[in-house]
């Protein structure tokens, strides 16, 4: 038990302490808003994309690929989103809040805190494989986000537009980084089959700048995260604040964690390394931001990545000791 909490601490207070470094730095005024504003700006635009990029590049070949992984990863989002719909439309009638709750409950902040988490729990093979997990996966919260807000978004009707929502995906940086990556990996595959022995990382001037932007990425987006957190008091969404951070720290890491060592029994420590960026991560930023745009509620969407993200640092560390207790790590 003391070796899983060494290795629980040691994989998740990097992370922690960075954030709240990023909060003390706003607090005594190092940190200015419009900063952070290009700083957040600056990550999913570059930094993010060019780590995805690097990320999959690093993936031995495609057969290292599981579909099980994939798949289940997917079909596990998909199953907490229609769950979601049902407990949320049940636990209040508030349409707007109603968005925001549901987006909660699937939106992990998958790119900002689960790959760097999957990294540091299983080095370069958490990484390609958390690389491979968000071609599939960001699109997909993306797509369900969309669709959640649209529907629900209190006075603010909107028709589901199925196109835009194409165009989102097609123009997102994280999906470009990601694509681009399996691209340039598809060609170094056709290069083996032809006898090749050029390589991207043959263009040394190149791939060192690559990897160096993508290693300032983890540091720098989690200080601007950090940064960006905002507490207030919102005595009329304590109700809500509470009900949505359980379900997003408790029921759904329980729920993705336990039935990925169920039902895959043969996954790597690098796949359940990935679940856990997907699954027990908090709710992503990126989702507040759009609650507020597609007329969800926006000051509890905000509240809500303030909140799972504090508790989050808590239910993280408990996942990945018992995950090292029983093996998995």
């Amino acid at each position: 038990m003391i070796d899983a909490l060494v290795f629980s601490a040691n994989a998740v207070l990097p992370i922690v302490l960075l954030i709240v470094f990023g909060y003390v730095l706003k607090r005594i005024g190092l940190l200015t808003k419009p900063f952070l504003d290009v700083g957040n700006k600056l990550t999913f635009r570059v930094l993010l994309p060019v780590m995805l990029f690097v990320n999959v590049y690093g993936i031995g070949s495609f057969s290292e690929i599981k579909p099980a992984f994939v798949l289940y990863g997917m079909g596990a989002v998909i199953v907490i989103f229609f769950l979601a719909v049902a407990v949320v439309c049940a636990f209040t009638k508030d349409s707007a809040k109603r968005g925001s709750l549901i987006q909660a409950t699937f939106r992990s902040n998958y790119a900002i805190i689960g790959i760097p988490l999957a990294t540091s729990l299983f080095g370069d093979k958490g990484a390609a494989a958390a690389g491979v997990m968000s071609a599939f996966c960001v699109p997909l919260f993306n797509m369900l986000g969309v669709i959640t807000l649209s529907i629900f978004n209190g006075e603010k009707k909107q028709k589901v537009n199925v196109g835009g929502i194409l165009l989102g995906i097609v123009k997102n940086p994280l999906i470009i980084g990601t694509v681009a990556g399996l691209a340039v990996l598809g060609i170094r595959e056709l290069f083996v089959m032809w006898g090749v022995e050029f390589r991207l990382s043959d263009i040394t001037f190149l791939y060192k700048s690559l990897e160096n932007v993508k290693s300032i990425c983890t540091p720098f987006a989690l200080i601007v995260l950090g940064g960006r957190f905002e507490f207030s008091a919102v005595a009329r969404l304590r109700r809500e604040i509470i009900f949505g951070t359980a379900i997003r720290t408790l029921a759904v890491p329980i729920l993705g964690l336990a039935g990925a060592y169920f039902l895959i029994p043969d996954l790597g420590g690098e796949h359940f390394a990935t679940y856990v960026g997907v699954f027990a991560t908090p709710v992503a930023v990126a989702s507040a931001i759009m609650a507020e745009e597609m007329g969800a509620d926006g000051e509890l969407a905000g509240q809500l990545v303030v909140w799972t993200s504090l508790v989050s640092t808590v239910t993280i560390f408990i996942y990945v000791t018992v995950l090292r207790a029983i093996g998995i790590f």
